[in-house]
């Protein structure tokens, strides 16, 4: 590679990306109390503040990369602006008690809320300046990759790890082979449905739809599945648990390995009992752990496929398809699981949590605004919904089997 390819390809929107989270995550370990907080609620003087803050820093944050890229900054704050209203109400919504008990978080009512903008109102052309959803997407991965921690996940349990592994890749290879082999569905959607079910929910998707540079309405078809999917699982799992007369750590390794959203696994948890919610959270934990793993892994294959499975790529080729903010997403990790003490590492990453949940909320509202009901509602999406709910059964009854031989006997 020649120093002006290197140069060029560093100027690339790719790196642009990992260079904007790495900034955003050496921000937050000087400045930790100068990072802009998402409010949770517009009740003081102060949250309406810290929502101007975080407004004023995602949009000098979008108009300095949009520059680097050379793109145009026209109309893009008032874009900017509206987007970001609309991923604030999701937020302040989210945080309604009864939303919060059902574990509806703000990536749901961020879609939901885009998509009746552009469905019943319709979006004009100076809104789509500021439409950017993969852009967001990416850089809250790479924030997300500064909450796990590995020696913090491994000291709180090895088991938990044990059974994620073992989970996760079973229950992975099961959930593709039966989407496409038996539902025929396309291999983009296949694969997020696949990390979605076995890996972590929500954030599995996300990083699956960036690595394989997927298509973003399929990832919000998929969302809503898992969303819709956490709510009654919530509450049918901890009665099922006492039916069968499970102990709180089986119970527990159950509840963390099946149900796909953070939330909704500690709330289920706490039904069932204090110990049980504790295990149900270091099993969620873990298999958060092994969402940098599967990316990267998934990222390579994919990578080396391209778009035409039979060609042989040189490893050149390879890397230049690799998405490189999973090596941004990677790289957080390790840093934090490295370099840092434990609760130093966990008290920043409170703050990059938030900081890339605002990310995903605001790449959420763009992808509700670049779709159209029909396409979430058509006849093509019901067999990734009989896959899922296929996928999520076997997952179901596989992680008891390995929850109860790990923490039932083993233990």
């Amino acid at each position: 590679m020649t120093k002006n390819s290197f140069i060029k390809q560093l100027q690339s929107e790719d790196w642009v990306i990992v260079f904007a989270g790495l900034a955003i995550l050496l921000l937050a370990i000087v400045f930790p109390q100068a990072m802009p907080v998402m409010p949770k609620h517009l009740t003081s003087i102060d949250s309406v503040m810290n929502a101007a803050y975080m407004f004023m820093f995602l949009t000098v944050l979008t108009f300095i990369t949009s520059i680097s890229l050379k793109r145009s900054v026209k109309a893009i704050v008032a874009s900017m602006l509206v987007i970001f209203i609309v991923a604030l109400v999701a937020q302040l919504v989210a945080n309604i008690p009864i939303c919060k008990k059902y574990g509806l978080e703000p990536v749901f009512f961020s879609v939901i809320f885009g998509l009746v903008i552009n469905n019943v109102f319709g979006i004009p052309d100076w809104l789509k300046r500021g439409i950017q959803s993969e852009f967001y997407i990416k850089i809250g991965i790479i924030a997300l990759g500064s909450t796990i921690i590995f020696s913090e996940v491994l000291k709180a349990g090895m088991f938990g790890f044990i059974q994620s592994l073992i989970v996760v890749v079973v229950v992975w290879y099961f959930a593709f082979w039966i989407s496409r082999k038996v539902f025929k569905v396309d291999a983009e959607m296949s694969t997020m449905l696949a990390s979605a079910v076995s890996i972590c929910g929500v954030s599995a998707a996300i990083a699956t739809c960036g690595a394989i540079k997927g298509d973003n309405k399929k990832l919000s078809y998929v969302i809503s599945l898992v969303l819709v999917t956490a709510i009654p699982m919530m509450y049918i799992m901890p009665w099922l648990a006492n039916l069968m007369g499970l102990s709180q750590e089986v119970g527990g390794a159950w509840m963390g390995g099946t149900i796909d959203t953070t939330g909704a696994v500690a709330a289920s948890g706490t039904l069932l009992g204090e110990e049980a919610a504790q295990i149900a959270i270091i099993v969620k934990s873990s298999q958060n752990v092994l969402l940098g793993i599967a990316a990267f892994a998934i990222s390579l294959v994919w990578s080396f496929k391209g778009t035409n499975g039979a060609e042989r790529p040189t490893l050149a080729t390879i890397w230049e398809r690799f998405p490189k903010f999973v090596v941004g997403f990677i790289l957080a990790s390790l840093i934090f699981s490295v370099f840092f003490p434990i609760e130093e590492a966990k008290s920043i990453g409170k703050i990059t949590k938030g900081f890339s949940t605002t990310l995903f909320s605001i790449a959420f509202v763009c992808i509700g605004l670049e779709t159209n009901f029909k396409d979430l509602f058509n006849q093509e999406n019901r067999a990734p919904l009989k896959a899922f709910m296929t996928a999520q059964l076997f997952n179901v009854f596989v992680t008891l089997i390995v929850a109860y031989l790990i923490f039932g006997l083993l233990l």
